[in-house]
């Protein structure tokens, strides 16, 4: 889940449980159609200590190798932070969830082997602001990974999904459809080594939707 959406000074996701529980829910379902495999493939063969950025409800948890020391785990929205505490419980490596957003991370500079970035681009309200702390946090050499849905590289559907992003983010905690996360990685001086592209449907009934799982590295 995102971060400063969840605050009252910079997004349109103030604390609110309903939608958090209602995200929950749709975020469960979309693990049953898939996105499962998806969170394997984002993490695989991690090390070390890793900061997750908009941990929502603890989703990628479960899926953390061995090899990882620590998982630092930055939720915003108090009742995903709760949840995603009790599923942190469970899982296979040490996690910490904390409070924090994207551009102010609670993490100390060149700390982190790696920074994980799951469907969260989408809402941080600056992302250059977002990467800016990712550099902050990362020691050299180290890694992003991320999972995001990304804009459409068809014309007609990344016109219609520009159209509607202004409307969709005042009702879906400040998600834009129409980012494109590799080109801000990019942009932000990182070296981007592996792109899986691939269409997606969370939800039964909606259209697929483009989603990138990815590597970059910091140079």
């Amino acid at each position: 889940m995102s971060d400063r959406a969840a605050k009252d000074e910079g997004g349109s996701f103030p604390p609110n449980p309903r939608f958090a529980q209602a995200y929950i829910r749709v975020a469960d379902q979309a693990d049953a159609r898939g996105a499962t495999g998806h969170r394997r493939e984002l993490l695989a063969d991690l090390s070390g200590v890793v900061c997750e950025i908009g941990a929502g409800s603890g989703l990628n948890f479960a899926h953390y190798p061995r090899t990882v020391t620590r998982v630092v785990a930055v939720e915003p929205e108090p009742t995903l932070r709760v949840h995603s505490g009790g599923v942190a419980v469970a899982a296979p490596v040490p996690v910490d969830v904390v409070d924090g957003t994207a551009d102010a991370l609670p993490v100390a500079d060149a700390s982190c082997d790696a920074v994980v970035l799951s469907l969260v681009m989408c809402t941080v309200p600056d992302p250059a602001a977002t990467l800016a702390e990712v550099r902050r946090v990362l020691r050299p050499g180290g890694q992003v990974r991320f999972y995001e849905h990304v804009r459409s590289t068809n014309r007609v559907v990344a016109v219609a999904e520009d159209v509607i992003t202004p409307l969709w983010a005042r009702f879906a905690a400040g998600c834009h459809l129409n980012r494109d996360p590799v080109v801000a990685l990019r942009t932000a001086g990182f070296e981007v080594t592996h792109v899986h592209r691939f269409g997606f449907s969370g939800q039964r009934g909606l259209p697929p939707t483009a989603h990138v799982v990815g590597r970059a590295v910091l140079p």
